[in-house]
């Protein structure tokens, strides 16, 4: 069931059910919902049909936000879902400064003669060369991985070593294609929150070094990537740039950090996505994760785990761990 908690600014979108019905777009305002299926002249199918036509769907949003007169109904009792279905995940990695020093530093070979300090600083420098060139290291995920803010994340038998990514993930608004960094901005609808599962035991490539990283069976399990629980329109959050990223496991925090430890902000990444590929409406471009993974802990998902997550002006999901049944 849906948990009462009004996000940034007079309104936002996701997608909402009656327990036994059939999902529906919905706008959200002072904790009721509105079905924009119905509310809508042109009656859209779903959240991701309300991106598509964003710009002329805006202004008509506002108006119906403050609305009071409309059939608008309590969220409470409502199934929150995933607030889109996108065509294309394009996932940023080691975009936090501290995540990466921290990733890198317990990933080190047994025999790295380094001392840890050592490690630390060299790491540091590399990020610093890298911001400076700007070169974002961008992959792509499956929207089979999605799930919804409240769902059960069920964990694969195979995965041994799950880990949590809490990330800010921008909402693309239309076809986006060779942007520059000034332009990127205008192509964001609006931002929501994913937690982008990684199992580190197979991030790696062993068996194939000189290939490196395996991100489809590291991260495109189904239902690795819960998103949610809304879409907030870009307008009511002022600086993306500097949103507080935090997730506990089982009450206690384990991620806590601002947006302002990115490398590249959403408008670099959005631009630099474009050069090579087409950001098409609906699409997610997720912006990395901050320090305080399960690798860093020592400590990673395990069955009746539960995982909560909140930025800033976004909401909060919740989502409890189950292991795979054999």
């Amino acid at each position: 069931m849906a948990t009462l908690a009004q996000p940034a600014g007079p309104f936002a979108l996701g997608t909402v059910s009656a327990p036994d019905g059939e999902p529906f777009p919905a706008l959200l305002a002072k904790d009721r919902v509105l079905d924009l299926s119905k509310a809508l002249d042109w009656a859209p199918s779903g959240v991701r049909a309300v991106v598509e036509r964003w710009e002329e769907t805006l202004p008509v949003l506002r108006a119906l936000a403050d609305d009071d007169t409309l059939d608008w109904r309590p969220l409470e009792g409502l199934r929150v879902h995933a607030p889109l279905e996108p065509r294309q995940i394009f996932q940023s990695g080691a975009n936090y400064r501290q995540h990466v020093i921290d990733l890198e530093v317990a990933h080190r070979s047994p025999d790295d003669p380094r001392t840890v300090e050592e490690a630390r600083a060299e790491i540091a420098a590399v990020m610093d060369r890298r911001a400076a060139e700007d070169l974002p290291y961008v992959f792509i995920g499956l929207p089979s991985t999605i799930a919804g803010p409240y769902d059960d994340v069920v964990l694969p038998s195979w995965a041994e070593k799950p880990d949590w990514e809490l990330e800010l993930a921008a909402v693309i608004a239309k076809p986006a294609y060779q942007v520059s960094v000034e332009e990127a901005a205008e192509y964001v609808a609006g931002y929501t929150i994913a937690n982008d599962l990684t199992d580190r035991a197979t991030v790696f490539r062993r068996d194939m070094k000189a290939i490196g990283t395996d991100w489809l069976r590291s991260k495109n399990a189904p239902g690795f990537t819960p998103l949610g629980p809304w879409i907030v329109p870009a307008e009511s959050i002022a600086d993306p740039g500097d949103l507080r990223v935090t997730l506990k496991l089982n009450g206690e925090t384990m991620q806590d950090e601002s947006t302002k430890d990115m490398l590249f902000g959403v408008a670099r990444l959005v631009s630099y996505i474009s050069q090579t590929a087409q950001l098409l409406p609906g699409d997610l471009v997720l912006t990395g994760s901050p320090a305080g993974n399960g690798i860093h802990w020592g400590r990673l998902l395990r069955d009746s785990d539960v995982m909560e997550g909140s930025i800033t002006g976004l909401g909060v999901q919740r989502t409890p761990c189950v292991a795979e049944k054999s």
